[in-house]
C-alpha cells in the first residue's frame, strides 16, 4: 500500500492541474468574436463592432481595468456556420481568448456548441434569442438579451389583445433561427386557441422570397411575423405592399431583423413604411433620459462618428460595458470561473437606467415594441 502512495499522489496532482481554473495574468485580455463583416448582413457586424468597441476603447483609455487592456479580436464569418466554427477554433486554440463575446446568429452559434461544451469557455452576449442558450444548465453561457420566445409572445399579445387581430402568418428563415421563431409563434398562438393561417420560408443568405410570398398571400393574413434578416424581410415587405391582398397587413419584425437597416432598405426602395411593428430587447437608442444610453451616444460619436446610431450597436455597447464591469469586480487573480460568477452576479444597477436581473441565463428580461412613424421609432406603451 505504501508503495502505491506516490502513484496516487501523482494521479491526484494530474487531476488538480487538469481541473484547476486557469489564471490569466497577461496585461492584455483577449475577447474574441465571430460576426458577419461581409455578406448579406454585413451591417449587423458593423453595428456590433462599433457599439462594443466604443466602450472597450473607452475602458482602455480610462484605465477602467487598471493596467489591463481589452483586445477585441474580430473574425468575419459572413453569417455562415462553417466559418464560425473555424473562427471559434482559432480564437480558443490559437489566440487563447479569455472569453467569447457577441457572436451573431442562431445557426452560427449552434454550430460552435460542441466546442463550447468541450472547452468550457465563457460565452457571453450572443446576438440570438435561441432557446438552446437558455434552457440549459451550462454555467458558461450568459446571455445579455431576452429570448425570441419572449419577443414573439409580446408581439402576439399586442396583435390579439390590443389590435383584435386573429389571422396571423409567418415568414421565416429556413434554418435554426427560423425554427426558433416558428416554434415560439406556434406556442403563442396555441395559448390563445388561434390557428397559424399560412407560412412561408426562404434559404439563409439569399433573397429567394417568391415561393414564401405565394404561400402566404392567399390567406389574407392581418399580420405576418417575420423571422428573417433585414434585406430579405424588406424585399418581402416591398413585394407585399404592391399586392392588393396585403396592403393593410401589419409586418411584425423581431430584433434580429435589424429595424434600422430594414427601414433604410425600404426607404431606398421607395416603399412606404406604414404598418411596421418591431420588437426590441433594448429601449430606443434616442432615449437620453436613460443615463447609459446618453453615454452610448457620447462614446459612439467619439470613437465611431460616421456610424449611425441604432438598436444593435446600443445592445453591443451595453453588453460590452457589463463585460468590463464583471472583470473589474473580480477579486484577486483573474480566472474564467470568477469572471462567470461575476457576470451572473452583475449588480441590478450596473447599467444606469436599466434593471438587470440574472435569470434563465439572461440579464435583460424586457421586451419593447415600436411602430415606425414619421421617420422615427415610436414606443408602444402598454
Amino acid at each position: 500500500m505504501i508503495k502505491r502512495i506516490p502513484i496516487l499522489l501523482f494521479i491526484l496532482a494530474i487531476i488538480y492541474i487538469y481541473f484547476k481554473d486557469e489564471t490569466f495574468t497577461n496585461k492584455t485580455i483577449t475577447i474574441g468574436t465571430s460576426i458577419p463583416k461581409t455578406g448579406i448582413i454585413k451591417a449587423w457586424g458593423d453595428s456590433v463592432t462599433a457599439g462594443a468597441n466604443s466602450y472597450f476603447k473607452y475602458a482602455n483609455e480610462e484605465n477602467i481595468l487598471g493596467s489591463k487592456k481589452i483586445n477585441f479580436l474580430i473574425y468575419d464569418d459572413k453569417y455562415e456556420p462553417e466559418l464560425t466554427i473555424d473562427n471559434a477554433q482559432k480564437l480558443v486554440f490559437k489566440d487563447k481568448a479569455f472569453a467569447l463575446f457577441g457572436f451573431v446568429g442562431t445557426p452560427t452559434v449552434k454550430s460552435v456548441l460542441p466546442l463550447l461544451y468541450d472547452e468550457d469557455i465563457p460565452f457571453f452576449g450572443a446576438f440570438t434569442g435561441a432557446s438552446f442558450l437558455r434552457n440549459t444548465s451550462n454555467k458558461n453561457f450568459v446571455n445579455f438579451r431576452s429570448s425570441y420566445e419572449e419577443e414573439i409572445e409580446a408581439i402576439v399579445e399586442h396583435l390579439y389583445k390590443d389590435k383584435g387581430l386573429n389571422k396571423i402568418a409567418v415568414f421565416y428563415q429556413n434554418d435554426d433561427y427560423g425554427e426558433e421563431g416558428y416554434i415560439s409563434l406556434l406556442k403563442s398562438l396555441e395559448k390563445r386557441n388561434l390557428p397559424l393561417v399560412s407560412e412561408g420560408s426562404y434559404k439563409r443568405n439569399t433573397l429567394s422570397i417568391n415561393h414564401a410570398f405565394n404561400e402566404i398571400k392567399d390567406a389574407n393574413p392581418q399580420a405576418i411575423i417575420m423571422v428573417g434578416a433585414y434585406k430579405t424581410n424588406s424585399l418581402f415587405i416591398k413585394k407585399a405592399k404592391e399586392n392588393e391582398k396585403l396592403k393593410n397587413t401589419i409586418f411584425c419584425n423581431i430584433s434580429f431583423g435589424d429595424a434600422n437597416e430594414m427601414v433604410k432598405e425600404l426607404e431606398k426602395q421607395k416603399t412606404n413604411t406604414n404598418n411596421l411593428l418591431f420588437s426590441q430587447v433594448v429601449p430606443s437608442y434616442t432615449d437620453i433620459n436613460i443615463p447609459a444610453i446618453k453615454e452610448y451616444q457620447t462614446l459612439m460619436k467619439k470613437y465611431y462618428p460616421k456610424e449611425e446610431l441604432g438598436f444593435i450597436s446600443l445592445e453591443a455597447f451595453l453588453s460590452a460595458k457589463v463585460l468590463v464591469n464583471a472583470i473589474q469586480r473580480v477579486k484577486g487573480s483573474l480566472t474564467r470561473e470568477k469572471f462567470l460568477s461575476s457576470l451572473q452576479n452583475t449588480p441590478f444597477n450596473a447599467l444606469e437606467g436599466f434593471y438587470l436581473n440574472f435569470k434563465n441565463t439572461q440579464l435583460l428580461n424586457n421586451i419593447y415594441l415600436f411602430h415606425y412613424k414619421n421617420s422615427t421609432f415610436e414606443k408602444i406603451e402598454n
